[in-house]
């Protein structure tokens, strides 16, 4: 399944999550990762950091991952060292925001500010080959480009957590229907779940399309 993962096109767009078994991207009073990152999880993460992908975000993301990861640079900010390490170096990485209320130049280095409709501008960076593309957080912004049609690979890596009390911000509510091909698989640590899928957004359930 690694093959064909691999194979990505150069403009490839991957919507990339992090969630709960139920379906929750964070959680009330949880630390980072549900506190569950371990050391094959990481290692695989910063061979990820090293792919070259261009970050999509929306502007709440922004705000939220800028401020957290000039937080990290300080000697007293109370991040792990891994978790400081992996949010300080967002800023070394391309990332388009998309937003029209913010104002161009943004604080955190190497962000390029993109104004009016977020699947239109993808797409026309899909067009002329602007090399793959991953989402950082901004679930808003993968849902639509989701609906949209534009996603070529949806991965999730699943953490083994109910947080239904204290969860926040589900995920999958809003999404289109959506048939999932299975294309990468693994488990980090003996407990984290990787699942990566080609994403088909259908118009209704299987079978009732009309002839």
């Amino acid at each position: 399944m690694g093959e064909t993962a691999a194979g990505a096109s150069a403009a490839e767009l991957m919507v990339d999550l992090i969630i709960s078994l139920d379906g929750y991207a964070s959680a009330e009073g949880w630390p980072g990762w549900w506190g569950l990152e371990a050391p094959e999880y990481l290692a695989w993460l910063e061979r990820e950091g090293q792919k070259q992908h261009t970050y999509l975000l929306g502007a709440n993301t922004y705000r939220l991952m800028s401020a957290m990861s000039a937080e990290a640079a300080t000697a007293d900010s109370g991040f792990s060292e891994t978790e400081a390490a992996s949010l300080t170096g967002l800023a070394g990485v391309p990332k388009v925001v998309f937003f029209s209320s913010l104002r161009a130049p943004l604080d955190w280095p190497n962000s390029r500010l993109v104004g009016g409709d977020a699947v239109e501008s993808v797409a026309e960076m899909k067009r002329s080959g602007n090399g793959p593309m991953s989402t950082l957080g901004s679930l808003s912004l993968s849902r639509s480009l989701l609906a949209a049609g534009l996603v070529d690979r949806f991965r999730l890596v699943i953490f083994p957590v109910i947080t239904g009390r204290t969860g926040k911000e589900r995920i999958y509510d809003g999404h289109p229907d959506v048939a999932l091909e299975m294309v990468d698989s693994r488990t980090f640590d003996g407990r984290l779940q990787l699942l990566e899928y080609v994403p088909t957004v259908l118009s209704g359930p299987p079978g009732t399309a009309p002839k």
